[in-house]
């Protein structure tokens, strides 16, 4: 289960934060996830609740917004919305395609005192 180290990427880089803020708690946290991120949802919600105990993060809410997948094809031009990474272009058909959004994991913001 790599969610489980992501997690515990997602608490230093928020922690790491925290302190340079001067900040003792983290209150509240947003996160992107992209569709196509490989990130298991209940995967992910099941490991933060074991790991966030005794840290800055226990307590904080936890935000996240699914930021769905777009793609650009490169032969014609389109863009469009996809599902997993093998889509076919709806306009032409083609695969050879450009991957707007929908792989980000990241944190996006954080609310400390």
């Amino acid at each position: 289960m790599h969610e489980l180290s992501i997690v515990m990427s997602i608490i230093n880089i928020a922690e790491q934060q925290a302190r340079a803020a001067h900040a003792t708690v983290i209150d509240e946290i947003e996160l992107d996830i992209g569709t196509m991120s490989g990130i298991e949802m209940d995967a992910l919600d099941f490991a933060w609740t074991g790991a966030v105990k005794q840290t800055m993060l226990e307590g904080a809410e936890k935000k996240v917004n699914r930021i769905a997948a777009k793609a650009h094809c490169i032969d014609c031009d389109a863009e469009f919305a996809i599902e997993k990474y093998y889509d076919a272009c709806p306009v032409c058909g083609e695969h050879l395609l450009y991957i707007l959004q929908g792989k980000e994991l990241k944190v996006k913001s954080l609310v400390v005192s």
